[in-house]
């Protein structure tokens, strides 16, 4: 049986309703796609007809009508003739620009997709086109419609070869012809364009960015006008510095933010243009994850964009702009904090929770942060030199929230404690103690505490004694010796333990996806049943001495009074709390009232 060849049947009311009403997040947005389709037809004028666009005015001018509701949009490019018209105006994803660059490769085009026409018949009640194409100057031509689907073509009174579109507009997209709205627009989407483009008087790109602006070679005026620019585009997050990105794949400016940030906050903003017109402004993950202190204006001849224009094709030339912003802010840190001593210290102390982050995504930058960022410690924040110098070339991190052995221990040593919970401050420490000096200890696990308390084998009648006054359910005594020698006792948690019993409860299971908690079961799987609580009993401590060797009834007397003091010295919360704080308090007195009768 022989298979019929058929044509795809297309409803077109349909498509153009797609296209035209969804493919776009803004109405807004025609304006952008006409001023474009005016720039490309000047450029296509200066590739076919040099001799014509050498004399011609070569400007977009953008004019509006409030109380008409009308907008338009007029160039003095190529035009089009009644065949070009019908191929290319009237037919949809058929654009001229797109056959013009595909033969000429000229990089100054930004058209392609031939789609761009149809935001009109979303915004507009009636489209009008008048035209007159520098292949015939004599002959202009009126295309009109009011859907798209039909549209009518007639001869129209001479006018200068060029293009002039009028948009009356829908009601609910008149707000477009108030001159203010218009206004914003055009300089926000076209600020960049190498054409001038007007609207009534006012010249809205009349200043190139300053990486095309030949006369800014001196160095002084170059920065001022890299920073100005930062201030125009960072409304939200003013400029505290800029940097500026000379790359192959694109050009522009990265600036720190003048407002503080902390380690998670992502004020990380990006404004994308495709030669010189905006495409967004939200590809924020341009710029590195760890650069939330951060914002850029780029430019770049290499990046393509969704048929839409509103976004770009993560390809592999996405893949490089990314790289060589990343680049420019790196090498920018550097030489911002080896020329600007002074900008430097000002990035550090607004954006220093921030870097510790990025100091461990780069060898550079760590390198360039290492000495420089401070960690937050219970005597406040410190670099990281001058806590080895107070602790003995040691970096003591708590894995705990304020409070705690740890507090009352080092507060009583007079030696700093990093607050490990605090974003990138533990990671930080392991990195700076693996690649520069000092020697890393996590307090609250095993390993940690052996470097604090030095164990001491006792007699087994003492142990047992110490076991008896001091000892509770789920509390492991442990003799050993430690400073300060006036302290008695320490209760330490056992963070394993305390972690493996969160891990294993119920309610892990509704907070935890099944393949983490899985993974974290496997880790604290090899963790043994033990006491979650360790009490550390210090055998240097007089009062400790003087108990071992008093007679029971004096060895009663001063438990009375040591043992309360376990729970008012070591006090951290509910998971480590031997009994509250009233009831320790009332038997420490009761004991210390007993013993003064005595």
């Amino acid at each position: 049986m022989a298979v019929s060849l058929e044509r795809t049947r297309v409803d077109l009311g349909g498509l153009m309703r797609v296209l035209g009403e969804h493919l776009y997040s803004s109405p807004s947005v025609a304006v952008r796609e006409l001023v474009q389709n005016a720039h490309d037809s000047i450029e296509r004028r200066r590739i076919e007809d040099p001799e014509g666009w050498a004399s011609a005015e070569r400007c977009i001018r953008v004019e509006c009508d409030p109380e008409r509701g009308r907008i338009s949009i007029e160039d003095s490019g190529a035009g089009l003739t009644r065949e070009e018209i019908v191929e290319y105006l009237a037919t949809v994803g058929t654009g001229y620009t797109r056959r013009l660059r595909d033969a000429s490769a000229d990089a100054g085009l930004i058209g392609y997709f031939g789609l761009g026409f149809l935001t009109a018949f979303v915004v507009a009640e009636r489209t009008e086109v008048w035209t007159c194409s520098y292949q015939d100057a004599a002959q202009a031509f009126l295309f009109h419609s009011k859907n798209g689907q039909q549209y009518g073509v007639e001869a129209a009174e001479a006018r200068p070869v060029g293009t002039r579109v009028t948009l009356e507009l829908r009601e609910r997209f008149r707000e477009l012809s108030q001159a203010h709205v218009l206004g914003s627009l055009v300089r926000r989407y076209c600020g960049f364009l190498r054409y001038p483009v007007w609207i009534h008087e006012e010249h809205v790109n009349q200043h190139p960015p300053p990486w095309r602006d030949t006369q800014l070679t001196n160095p002084i005026r170059r920065k001022r006008a890299l920073l100005e620019l930062a201030e125009r585009f960072g409304i939200a997050f003013e400029p505290l510095c800029a940097i500026e990105v000379d790359g192959e794949a694109c050009k522009g400016v990265i600036w720190i933010h003048a407002g503080s940030t902390y380690g998670t906050s992502d004020h990380r903003d990006v404004h994308v243009f495709i030669r010189g017109m905006l495409i967004g402004d939200e590809d924020r993950e341009l710029l590195p994850s760890w650069a939330g202190f951060a914002s850029a204006v780029i430019e770049s001849e290499a990046l393509h964009p969704t048929a839409s224009r509103e976004a770009l094709q993560k390809d592999g030339v996405y893949e490089q702009v990314k790289a060589e912003l990343r680049e420019a802010l790196i090498e920018g840190l550097g030489r911002i904090a080896e020329q600007e001593a002074a900008t430097w210290r000002r990035v550090l102390l607004r954006h220093n929770e921030a870097l510790l982050g990025s100091a461990l995504s780069d060898s550079r930058l760590f390198d360039l942060l290492a000495e420089e960022v401070t960690l937050p410690t219970s005597h406040g924040d410190l670099r990281v030199k001058h806590i080895l110098e107070k602790s003995q070339g040691k970096l003591h991190v708590s894995q705990t929230e304020s409070g705690g052995f740890e507090e009352l221990l080092f507060r009583a040593l007079g030696v700093p404690v990093v607050h490990g919970i605090r974003f990138a401050a533990l990671p930080f420490c392991k990195a700076y103690t693996d690649r520069v000096r000092g020697r890393l200890v996590l307090l609250g696990t095993g390993k940690g505490d052996s470097e604090l308390f030095q164990r001491v084998e006792l007699a087994d009648a003492e142990r047992r004694k110490l076991e008896q006054w001091f000892g509770r359910e789920d509390v492991a005594v442990t003799p050993c010796r430690f400073a300060p020698k006036e302290l008695p006792f320490v209760l330490v948690p056992d963070r394993e333990v305390q972690l493996k019993r969160r891990i294993e409860s119920d309610r892990a299971d509704a907070r935890i996806s099944s393949a983490v908690l899985g993974l974290a079961r496997q880790f604290t799987a090899q963790v043994g049943s033990r006491p979650s609580l360790k009490l550390y009993v210090n055998c240097d401590c007089p009062a400790i001495e003087r108990l071992l060797d008093a007679t029971p009834e004096r060895a009663e007397r001063g438990v009375r009074l040591l043992a309360p003091l376990v729970s008012l010295l070591s006090e951290t919360g509910e998971e480590t709390r031997l009994f509250d704080v009233e009831t320790a308090l009332r038997d420490f007195c009761a004991a210390l009232c007993e013993t003064l009768e005595a």
